[in-house]
């Protein structure tokens, strides 16, 4: 019995930050505008530039002007986020199935593993490449979220070994 809980505890948390991230994904498909703004803001570094010139002149050469190449940065984003989350979905059903018996458990949690890695990934590779744009200056608030679901997907991954 013990075991049937474990895969309806991963299952459960693992739907959890699948809907999250199809959520995300739905909305940068239909309404690309709304995070490409800001994906555009923090590569461009113009809040920075505003806010804290003296700061933004030590690093403005890493900044990113041109629109083509902030649209690609979100493309890929999106692609990313996207994989992730087919992942997640993949990891979820396999888990569904170990619980009615028709896939292993192992094999649902290495699916539901990769899944939850590359949400975090995803996440992870925020803090780093906004870090490199100096983000922590005027959207404290992305990176805020960036570290919950990186430590979201951190436990997630936990959860899915310590069985």
């Amino acid at each position: 019995m013990f075991d049937v809980m474990i895969l309806i505890a991963q299952a459960s948390s693992l739907a959890l930050i699948a809907a999250w991230l199809a959520t995300g994904v739905w909305d940068n498909l239909r309404h690309p505008s709304v995070n490409e703004t800001y994906t555009a803001q923090v590569l461009s570094m113009a809040r920075m530039a505003q806010e804290y010139p003296a700061e933004h002149a030590q690093v403005a050469h890493r900044a990113i002007h041109g629109r083509a190449l902030q649209r690609l940065a979100f493309r890929i984003v999106v692609a990313a986020e996207l994989v992730a989350a087919l992942v997640l979905w993949a990891g979820v059903v396999a888990l569904l199935m170990a619980l009615a018996g028709t896939a292993t458990p192992e094999i649902a949690r290495t699916i539901a593993l990769a899944g939850a890695l590359l949400f975090t990934a995803v996440w992870g590779a925020f803090l780093v490449v906004g870090n490199y744009f100096s983000y922590w200056f005027c959207h404290e608030g992305a990176q805020n979220t960036h570290y919950q679901m990186t430590l979201w997907g951190m436990a997630n991954m936990v959860l899915l070994v310590a069985a």
